[in-house]
C-alpha cells in the first residue's frame, strides 16, 4: 500500500518575524510537531538584527550581518512564507488579515512584530525625518545619507531625537562613520526632551557624556522638538539645528493597526498578555516583543526579553497544538547593557556598576555574532536514508546525492521523452482541430469563431497557496497571451496535501481568491476544474482564449529578425537552491514579485511578432529552437544581453542546476554558450517571459514601450538564415 504524509490538522501563524519568532522557527526546524502547518507572515524577506544596528552604522559590519534570512529560516522550518504586511487580527474569527491578498485562518497564533519610533505628530516629520525602527527604512536611508557625503553632495549634518541608549548609540555610530567618511566635517545633534540621557547611574551618564563630547556631537537636554524642516530641527526655544538626516528614537510606539483589531490593549496600544504569553482572553493567541506588553512582570523594551522568550513561546504553542499545559516566562529583573561607543569599544551596565573599553565590544562582538551565527548557519538536516539495497539505476537516477526533485516546471518531464511521445500520436485529426501537437496551444474552430485551448500545471514550488495561484495562473495563461488571443474561460485543477476539513477551506479559499483575481483581471473567468488530495500541493489550469486575427505560433519567424525577451531567465536555478536554503532571501523575493506579474500587457505590445512563445520548462534555449524548427530557421543569440535574476549567475557558477537542466541541454544544444552564463539558456523558467521575433527596425522601440511599461525585456539576439540550430555570438 502506498504511504501518504501524516495528516495536517491545524495551523499555526506567526505574525512577523521578530527575535523570538526566529527562534521558533529554528528550533521547529529542529524539532517539528507532526499535522502542523506552520506559517509566517512578514513585510520583507529579511528581518535585522537590532543588536547589531549601531555596528553597521558606524561600518563595523555589513547590512547583510545584521539578516536573518527568513526565506532560508522558513524552508528550514518547513513553513510557508507569507510575504506581506499584517493589517489586521480578529482572535474570535481567528483570522490575520495581510495587504493585498484574502485572509489568512489559523488555530493556534502568535504575534511579534515589534514597534516603531516614528513621531508624526511633530510638523513636518513625515515629510522630512523618519524613525530608527522599523530598521529597514533607516538602515537603506543611512546608506545612502554616507554615501553623498562622502562624495560631498551633501552636508553632514545630522540630528538624533531622543536620547536613551538607541539615541546616544546612533549618534555615535553616525559621528563616527561621518567622520571617518564624510568629505566636510560633520555635525551631530543629539536631542532629548528630558533633563539627562541614558543611564541608570551617574557614572555610566558621565562616561556617555564624553564619549558624545569626543565625536564633538551637541547635545540638547530639556529641549521640545516643534518642526523638522527639510535642512534643521526647530526647537521650541527658537533653535535651529542643522540637520540633513532626522532621526527619531524617542519612546516606543504600537503599530497602528494593532488598535483597529479587537485585542486588549494597553493605553499606548500594546497587547496585553499573560505570565505564559497568551493574550488575555485569548489563550490560542500569543504575542512577545516589543509589541507585547507583559501585565505580570512590565519591562522596559528591550530584544534580551524577546530573545529569552523564545524557548518559552516555543514550548507554549507546541502545548496549545497538543493540548498540553503551557508554563510561565519569568524575565530577569535586570539584564546587561552593552553599549556601544562609536569605535571598536563598548559599555557595560549592570546591577548600578559601569566598565567600559575595547574588550567590551569584543564581548558584545563575540555575543552578536553568535546570536546570528544560528541563523546565518543553520543546521544541514541529512535527508531520510535510502531503503538498503534499492533496485539498479535508483542511485544513478539520484546522482549519487538524494538531491529532491525540483518544483515547478523544474520537474517536468525531458523535451526529448515528451518529444518521442508527441511523435507517436495518429497524424489524422479532425478538420476543426487546427494545429497538431507542439505549439503552445491547440487552436480550434467552433462556429465562426477560433479557440486557442491549453493547459498547465505546477509541483509546488512555495508553501503558500495563494502565491502558487497566481503563479500557476500566470504561467497557464503565457500560451494564450504567446499565441494574441484573448483569454475567456479557466477550469483549476487542486491536489492538497492530506489535511482536515478546516485546512482543506482555508487553502481551497486562498487559492481560487487569487487565481480569480489574475483572470478577473485577464479578462477571464473561472467556470469550474476538480480537487483531489494527494502527497503535495500541485496546482493548474486549464484555459481557453478567443482569436479575432490568425494566431501568432512559433513558425513565421524570418532571417533578419531581433528576439526579444520580455522577462529575465534563471528561476530554475533559484528554486534549486532555495530548496537547498542557499538562496538569499531577498533574490527569492524578487523573483516571487515578477513571476507573479501578468503579461498581457507585453503581448498586446508584440502583438505584431512573426513568431511568439512563452519560456517555460524547456528554456530559452528550448523554446527558442522550438522556433527555429518550427519556421526553418537558426539563431543567435548575445549571450550578455540575456537578462538575469538576481542571484541565479552566481548559484549557476556553484553548480546549481534544476532536475531537468541535462535533457534541456541534450535537446537544445548553444554552440559556443560556455560557463554559468551560457548554463542559464538551458534553465527552466516558471512564469517565464515571452519570446518574440520581431522586424529588427522596430525592435529597440517595442523594448522601450515594454520597459516603460514596467517589463524587464531586452534584445537578446536575431534569426539567421541555416538549418535548425543555435549559437551565441
Amino acid at each position: 500500500m502506498m504511504e501518504m504524509p501524516l495528516p495536517l490538522a491545524r495551523d499555526l501563524v506567526l505574525v512577523g518575524g521578530g527575535h523570538a519568532h526566529a527562534l521558533v522557527l529554528r528550533m521547529w526546524g529542529m524539532k517539528p510537531l507532526a499535522g502542523t502547518r506552520l506559517t509566517l507572515i512578514s513585510p520583507g524577506a529579511t528581518a535585522p538584527y537590532s543588536g547589531m544596528l549601531p555596528g553597521f552604522v558606524a561600518g563595523h559590519y555589513s547590512r547583510a550581518a545584521l539578516d536573518i534570512d527568513l526565506v532560508k529560516l522558513a524552508r528550514f522550518a518547513g513553513a510557508r512564507l507569507v510575504l506581506g504586511e499584517a493589517t489586521h487580527i480578529d482572535p474570535v474569527a481567528k483570522t490575520v488579515r495581510v495587504t493585498g491578498r484574502s485572509e489568512i485562518g489559523y488555530d493556534v497564533a502568535s504575534v511579534d512584530i515589534g514597534i516603531h519610533t516614528e513621531m508624526p505628530t511633530i510638523p513636518g516629520f513625515t515629510e522630512h525625518a523618519l524613525g530608527a525602527k522599523p530598521l529597514d527604512l533607516y538602515t537603506r536611508r543611512w546608506q545612502d545619507f554616507l554615501a553623498a557625503a562622502r562624495a560631498g553632495t551633501i552636508a553632514p549634518e545630522v540630528a538624533v531625537i531622543g536620547a536613551g541608549v538607541a539615541g546616544v548609540e546612533l549618534a555615535l555610530a553616525m559621528a563616527h562613520a561621518l567622520r571617518r567618511d564624510a568629505a566636510t566635517p560633520a555635525r551631530v545633534a543629539l536631542i532629548e526632551a528630558g533633563p539627562e540621557i541614558a543611564g541608570k547611574n551617574p557614572e555610566t551618564t558621565q562616561r556617555l557624556r564624553r564619549a558624545l563630547a569626543g565625536y564633538g556631537v551637541s547635545l540638547h537636554t530639556d529641549a521640545r522638538v516643534v518642526q523638522i524642516h527639510p535642512d534643521a530641527v526647530e526647537l521650541a526655544s527658537g533653535m535651529r539645528l542643522p540637520s540633513r538626516l532626522t532621526i527619531a528614537t524617542a519612546g516606543a510606539t504600537a503599530h497602528d493597526w494593532l488598535t483597529g483589531s479587537p485585542l486588549p490593549l494597553t493605553g499606548d496600544g500594546f497587547i496585553r498578555v499573560d505570565s505564559h504569553l497568551r493574550v488575555e482572553g485569548h489563550w490560542d493567541l500569543f504575542a512577545v516583543g516589543d509589541c507585547a506588553h507583559m501585565t505580570h512582570a512590565p519591562r522596559p523594551k528591550a530584544g534580551v526579553y524577546a530573545v529569552r522568550s523564545g524557548p518559552v513561546l516555543f514550548d507554549n504553542l507546541r502545548a496549545a497544538l497538543t493540548g498540553a499545559p503551557t508554563r510561565p516566562y519569568r524575565p530577569q529583573k535586570d539584564y546587561l547593557k552593552l553599549i556601544s561607543l562609536g569605535e571598536q569599544s563598548a559599555l557595560a551596565e549592570k546591577w548600578g556598576r559601569t566598565i567600559a573599553g575595547p574588550l567590551l565590544w569584543r564581548w558584545k562582538n563575540r555575543i552578536d555574532t553568535k546570536f546570528m551565527a544560528m541563523f546565518q548557519a543553520l543546521p544541514k538536516m541529512p535527508p531520510a536514508p535510502l531503503p538498503r539495497p534499492v533496485t539498479e539505476g535508483v542511485d544513478a537516477e539520484l546522482a549519487g546525492a538524494h538531491k529532491p526533485l525540483c518544483a515547478g516546471c523544474g520537474s517536468k518531464v525531458g523535451p526529448g521523452t515528451l518529444g518521442a511521445a508527441l511523435a507517436g500520436l495518429p497524424t489524422a485529426r479532425r478538420s476543426d482541430v487546427l494545429t497538431g501537437p507542439g505549439d503552445d496551444a491547440a487552436v480550434l474552430r467552433v462556429g465562426n469563431a477560433r479557440q486557442v485551448l491549453t493547459t498547465d500545471h505546477l509541483r509546488a514550488f512555495t508553501a503558500d497557496p495563494a502565491l502558487l495561484a497566481r503563479i500557476a495562473a500566470i504561467h497557464a495563461l503565457g500560451d494564450i497571451w504567446a499565441m494574441g488571443a484573448t483569454p475567456q474561460a479557466a477550469l483549476a485543477s487542486v491536489i492538497l496535501p492530506r489535511m482536515a476539513e478546516p485546512l482543506q477551506a482555508r487553502s481551497m479559499e486562498e487559492i481560487m481568491t487569487a487565481a480569480a483575481e489574475v483572470f478577473t483581471e485577464a479578462g477571464a473567468e473561472i467556470v469550474g476544474g476538480h480537487s483531489t488530495m494527494g502527497a503535495e500541493m500541485t496546482l493548474g489550469f486549464t484555459i481557453t482564449g478567443l482569436l479575432d486575427r490568425d494566431p501568432i505560433t512559433n513558425a513565421g519567424a524570418r532571417p533578419g529578425d531581433a528576439l526579444i525577451l520580455t522577462r529575465p531567465i534563471g528561476t530554475g536555478t533559484l528554486l534549486a537552491a532555495e530548496m537547498l536554503g542557499e538562496a538569499d532571501g531577498h533574490d527569492i523575493a524578487r523573483m516571487f514579485a515578477l513571476m507573479a506579474r501578468p503579461q498581457g500587457d507585453a503581448a498586446a505590445i508584440l502583438a505584431d511578432a512573426h513568431a511568439m512563445t512563452d519560456v517555460t520548462g524547456f528554456g530559452l534555449a528550448g523554446h527558442l529552437m522550438a522556433i527555429c524548427k518550427a519556421s526553418g530557421t537558426a539563431a543567435e543569440i548575445v549571450l550578455d544581453a540575456v537578462p538575469l535574476h538576481d542571484g541565479a549567475l552566481a548559484l549557476a557558477e556553484a553548480g546549481h542546476r534544476s532536475s531537468i537542466w541535462a535533457a534541456n541541454r541534450a535537446a537544445a544544444p548553444v554552440a559556443g554558450a560556455d560557463g554559468p552564463r551560457g548554463a542559464l539558456l538551458h534553465d527552466p523558467q516558471t512564469a517565464g517571459g515571452l519570446l518574440a521575433a520581431v522586424d529588427a527596425d522596430r525592435a529597440e522601440e517595442l523594448v522601450v514601450t515594454l520597459l516603460a511599461a514596467g517589463h524587464a525585456a531586452a534584445v537578446i539576439g536575431r534569426i539567421v538564415e541555416g538549418t535548425p540550430a543555435l549559437r551565441c555570438v
